[in-house]
């Protein structure tokens, strides 16, 4: 991967630095004891999929920074994965979601391991917790070990404080915004911004780039082609999340409808609304909200459509992408990384899954 891109070649070199340190964890985690084999189960199936965008980013920031190929800075970039790991399996607990993947969510494979428990469900939930913890530790762990120079890793270290920080805040305001009886765009792009924008493509491309030594410029522009991108990106999921396949996105279609999440899709719904159709949905979100069984979703997605939200959202991603690529114009980089992070933007902003 001297010069070209390859996606394939890459994801296929992260999954294997993923599952060999997910299995080693893994082997550790039941040498204390063989009762943890379910929690070590959940662990590898947490880092056994991905898109390993996160990854990419790192990488191609590293390289934006005229650095080599180098499989300690794979290894380093990998890691990036394993944040992600963390986040999901924090993220489909604090949502109750029943899939990822295709498969069970990690709060509820772990029912098995805790059907003679007192309360099965909270017992499985708080085993999905300390797995997402584990992870995140790992996540670091990977990191620090990548083989990359002390000197190097200490050019990143004060960021990844930072991106810990600030995906945190993101979850944070997403619980604290969840059953608005007003959704409001600028509350759910800040919410879209922090809860995974930064951390998808910026905290990456940026980690990469001060691993290779970049200079202000560098860095400055790979925010101005991260946050817009990674903002993209949670806008296309949220439309992903509601009228995307099922089938290939690998979650539950009804989620964000039942959870009544501040989303930027509910809330230009919310913004294009008359009270007729205000009233309607709050109806529809009251109904999925406090049954948990009842699936408003259909009704909803005739609303969204009917009031053109998901024109609206497909504007915003548009633009947004647009703002990335011309501040990539900008940094003049060096061929394959210009090449790399334009095809990256695509693949982050048009997709089906």
């Amino acid at each position: 991967m001297a010069e070209g891109w390859e996606p394939g070649a890459f994801k296929a070199r992260v999954d294997q630095v993923l599952h060999r340190f997910a299995a080693e964890e893994a082997d550790q985690l039941t040498a204390v004891d063989s009762s943890l084999d379910p929690v070590a189960d959940a662990v590898e199936t947490a880092v056994a999929d991905g898109k390993r965008l996160r990854a990419a980013f790192c990488y191609w920031g590293w390289r934006a920074a005229g650095q080599p190929d180098s499989d300690a800075l794979v290894r380093a970039a990998a890691s990036m994965e394993l944040v992600h790991a963390a986040a999901v399996v924090h993220d489909d607990l604090i949502d109750d979601s029943p899939l990822r993947h295709g498969r069970p969510t990690a709060h509820l494979a772990l029912r098995e391991a805790v059907r003679n428990h007192p309360e099965p469900a909270l017992a499985a939930r708080s085993l999905a917790m300390l797995a997402g913890d584990l992870l995140m530790s790992m996540a670091g762990q990977l990191f620090v070990t990548s083989g990359l120079p002390a000197a190097y890793l200490g050019r990143a270290r004060p960021l990844w404080a930072a991106l810990a920080r600030e995906l945190i805040a993101g979850e944070c305001l997403e619980i604290l915004h969840t059953g608005s009886a007003a959704p409001d765009t600028a509350i759910s792009l800040k919410v879209v911004r922090y809860k995974t924008a930064k951390y998808t493509v910026e905290q990456p491309l940026l980690i990469g780039a001060l691993l290779g030594g970049a200079g202000e410029r560098l860095r400055a522009g790979c925010s101005a082609y991260g946050l817009p991108l990674g903002e993209a990106f949670q806008l296309r999921d949220d439309l992903l999340g509601l009228f995307g396949d099922p089938a290939l996105t690998g979650k539950d279609g009804s989620d964000d409808v039942r959870g009544h999440r501040p989303t930027a899709l509910l809330a230009e719904t919310w913004r294009l609304a008359g009270e007729e159709d205000r009233e309607r949905l709050r109806t529809l979100l009251a109904a999925g909200a406090e049954t948990r069984t009842a699936d408003p979703a259909d009704a909803v997605r005739d609303v969204m459509r009917r009031l053109k939200a998901p024109d609206r959202i497909e504007a915003m991603i548009t633009a947004r992408v647009e703002e990335a690529l011309r501040a990539l114009d900008e940094l003049e980089l060096p061929g394959p990384a210009a090449t790399a992070l334009t095809g990256l933007a695509h693949s982050a902003a048009v997709r089906r899954s």
